[in-house]
């Protein structure tokens, strides 16, 4: 490390990306500090399924969650369901916050140093960056959907890109309940114009979370998914409802200078196919691995990136046309082909 900085790497954001970022800094043997306004462990709305590609991602970070265990995905409307069970070995169910306390202990055990700020302003020389009264070679921005490090950068995308109808703005509410999980797999209902996904996180809680357009109150959702609701019916709730969205978000690039986006502030599309975590986890890895090559990063985000944008933009557009109660029908005639995307985004 250069005597004018105060790391090798800066990385802004304390959520699990950048946590994960700053693991995989240490392990490749930078210094590294995390900037990050909040204190202590940091709860989001998500589904909260790792996906066994995330398992074994973390697995190699160092970090082992505890959770329950996931067996597959499956789809469901109020008539049919369709199954899957992950070919490779189990996925897991982790509450964000034990997921969150096991990366912060991780990133405590090797020297991760840790900075309670927010990041205001960004000034980049052709050798150092600054943000927050630190001073590094790079700038790892992991500081989540609506990225303040990517509009200060001026990363933002410049207006909307699309053919045809606009995208339909969509959100995520989600909340905790105390019921024995009654299957080990990822339940994704399908209602009406909102998706419930269900994940066992303990042996006594599940995990609901709602995806669908804004303004929609949780329990009047869950109202429309009756088989669902008589499942929780009695279990009382243990965590309020948080909410994130709107989803899609888009950067026109990954890296100016010397800072590169990571994870949600590099642009983001849909919740649906429940892969943020495990793409979040390879961009943060190959950031490091392409810290002085920003082109090579961007190719390598397009390439760690390229299954989820493909197939979560072309199942969203599905979900969000007049063709949506043709999803799981679909899935259901064809279930190879439903096992066959399961495993692409698995893994």
């Amino acid at each position: 490390m250069s005597a004018d900085v105060d790391a090798d790497v800066l990385v802004v954001g304390g959520g699990p990306v950048g946590l994960a970022t700053a693991i995989e800094a240490r392990l490749a043997g930078l210094s590294v500090v995390i900037v990050e306004p909040r204190v202590g462990i940091i709860d989001k709305a998500c589904g909260e399924g790792l996906m066994p590609g995330a398992l074994a991602a973390l697995a190699r970070l160092g970090v082992d969650p505890q959770g329950h265990a996931i067996t597959g995905i499956s789809y469901r409307d109020a008539l049919r369901h369709v199954d899957h069970a992950f070919r490779g070995g189990p996925g897991r169910g982790v509450r964000r916050t034990v997921l969150h306390g096991a990366l912060l202990d991780r990133c405590a055990s090797l020297g991760a140093e840790r900075v309670v700020a927010r990041v205001t302003r960004v000034t980049q020389s052709p050798t150092a960056v600054e943000a927050a009264g630190v001073r590094a070679r790079w700038l790892l921005a992991c500081d989540g959907l609506h990225s303040p490090v990517r509009r200060l950068v001026g990363l933002d995308a410049a207006g909307p890109r699309w053919s045809g109808r606009p995208p339909v703005r969509r959100f995520g509410l989600r909340r905790h309940f105390a019921v024995a999980p009654w299957t080990g797999m990822v339940e994704v209902h399908w209602g009406p114009g909102a998706e419930a996904y269900v994940t066992p996180v303990a042996r006594t809680e599940v995990g609901v979370a709602l995806l669908g357009p804004g303004g929609v109150d949780f329990s009047t959702a869950l109202a429309t998914f009756p088989s669902l609701a008589r499942r929780l019916d009695g279990g009382e709730a243990t965590t309020s409802v948080l909410g994130a969205g709107p989803l899609r978000q888009r950067a026109r690039a990954r890296t100016t200078g010397r800072v590169r986006l990571v994870g949600d502030a590099a642009g983001y599309v849909d919740a649906l196919t429940g892969e943020g975590l495990r793409v979040g986890l390879a961009q943060a890895r190959a950031a490091i691995a392409y810290l002085d090559d920003g082109a090579a990063y961007e190719r390598a985000w397009r390439a760690a990136t390229r299954d989820d944008r493909v197939l979560t933009t072309a199942v969203t557009a599905w979900a969000t046309s007049p063709a949506r109660r043709s999803v799981v029908p679909v899935a259901r005639a064809a279930p190879w082909l439903f096992g066959a995307v399961v495993e692409r985004l698995a893994h």
